[in-house]
């Protein structure tokens, strides 16, 4: 099923670039020059996600935003702003929008923010507030192998404490999951949650990324902007791969913590903050401590109370329904019918997955592709030594972790890219990342 997007802009040059650029993704896009004529639109069509300017003729884009929270709070909402509104702008995501883009803004930017929020609100099952997502299905959590009721546990034991968590597991296993678990179940669950990829950004811009920094900071700063830590105020900052965070910005993160101050690059103004920390890695902090490579202060402050997620293979409960829900969305996005048979089941059931729910997501998406008749029979898994879905055996264990996670997101590019024409934007789509973190990843594999 094609998402229907809603384009709100009184500019018809931009409302028309956007569209057609929306549209070569594949989204069908309607448009509106105004708030009145958005809701009329909104009440003859099924909307999936609405991009609106902050400046509006008549009621503005947050108005807008306001009704859709109290009339579709399923649906959510990006806003278009100029520099001079970034304030309102980082207000507006407190009230509930899902983010902003700044004028001028790239498409890519835009198309990669476009997937992320209807991939979260994918992710809620259409479901009207975060907290009734998270009572319902835990925030997309399955959790029927042992190791995963730990977790879940674990998540309610310390949903509402503003203590600094550390979530550790395999690339792959559902950590940002996890996080967003938390903070939808805390008490903040109405203020925003804002992920940072620190492996994603370069290291001289992420420091501008989650500080923010004033005009004329750097080259390029033509305009002021505000920090990821600003934007998650009264929310919850969740700092992926953390274990790749430059040393010299470590003090800087760890002064956040003790003191809850930032200060913007380029400013000497302090602003305080009330932000929930929540970190997650794959990689190991004590050995990098011991190494140097990572602050020890900074790692105890961090490392309060750590969540581990179990890697796939160690909770093979939890397949056969991650599978099902996938097929779910899966089918409903590409318009068809599909279904596992016990055979298939088992198929999955038996192998090692250590690309971990990632890679099963990807198998599980060509199978649905390729299957007649909606019934999925057996699912493709190459077999080929330290191949993503090699067979269970002794031999495997030999296999560095490393490597076979590389050949697990190696494979999965490649079939993305394959798949969409070299299309980077909609293979980025079909991964579930942003463009960015794509162009990171195949410069990482030597994929370039």
């Amino acid at each position: 099923m094609t998402e229907t997007l809603l384009i709100v802009d009184d500019e018809p040059r931009i409302r028309r670039i956007v569209q057609m650029a929306l549209e070569d993704r594949g989204y069908e896009v309607l448009t509106a020059g105004s708030a009145e004529e958005a809701e009329k639109i909104m009440s003859a069509h099924e909307i999936d996600l609405v991009i609106a300017d902050l400046q509006l003729p008549g009621r503005s884009g947050l108005e807008l935003l306001g009704d859709l929270r109290r009339n579709r709070p399923a649906v959510p909402v990006i806003l278009i702003t100029a520099f001079g509104t970034v304030e309102t702008a980082v207000e507006a995501i407190k009230a509930g929008a899902f983010d902003y883009v700044l004028k001028p803004f790239g498409i890519d930017e835009l198309e990669a923010l476009v997937a992320r929020a209807l991939e979260v609100s994918r992710g809620a099952g259409g479901s009207l507030t975060a907290r009734e997502v998270a009572e319902e299905d835990f925030s997309g959590m399955v959790a029927r192998s042992p190791g995963m009721v730990r977790v879940r546990k674990l998540v309610d034991q310390v949903a509402d404490a503003p203590t600094t968590i550390l979530i550790t597991g395999e690339t792959g296993v559902g950590k940002e999951v996890v996080a967003r678990a938390l903070h939808q179940r805390s008490n903040r669950h109405r203020k925003p949650f804002v992920a940072v990829n620190c492996a994603a950004i370069p290291d001289d811009l992420l420091e501008a990324e989650l500080f923010g920094a004033e005009r004329g900071a750097y080259t390029g700063a033509v305009k002021d902007r505000p920090g990821k830590l600003e934007v998650a105020d009264d929310g919850t900052l969740f700092l992926d791969e953390i274990g790749d965070m430059p040393l010299g910005m470590q003090p800087k993160l760890l002064r956040v913590l003790q003191e809850g101050a930032i200060e913007r690059l380029g400013s000497n103004v302090t602003r305080n903050v009330n932000v929930r920390i929540v970190a997650a890695t794959h990689q190991d902090l004590d050995r990098l401590v011991r190494e140097r490579r990572f602050r020890e202060d900074l790692y105890y402050r961090i490392n309060v109370f750590p969540i581990v997620v179990p890697p796939l293979r160690a909770r093979i409960e939890d397949i056969e329904p991650l599978s099902r829900a996938a097929l779910q969305r899966f089918a409903a996005r590409l318009g068809v019918q599909a279904r596992l048979t016990p055979a298939a089941i088992e198929q999955l059931n038996s192998y090692r997955w250590p690309g971990n729910v990632r890679e099963l997501m990807n198998v599980l998406e060509r199978a649905v592709l390729l299957s007649e008749n909606g019934v999925i029979e057996h699912v493709n898994l190459p077999t080929a030594e330290g191949s993503p879905g090699a067979p269970l055996s002794d031999a495997d264990d030999l296999l560095p972790l490393s490597r076979a996670v590389a050949e697990a997101e190696r494979a999965a590019i490649a079939a993305a890219l394959e798949r969409t024409g070299d299309n980077k934007a909609q293979a980025a789509r079909l991964l579930g990342i942003s463009v960015r973190t794509l162009w990171y990843k195949l410069d990482k594999l030597g994929m370039r």
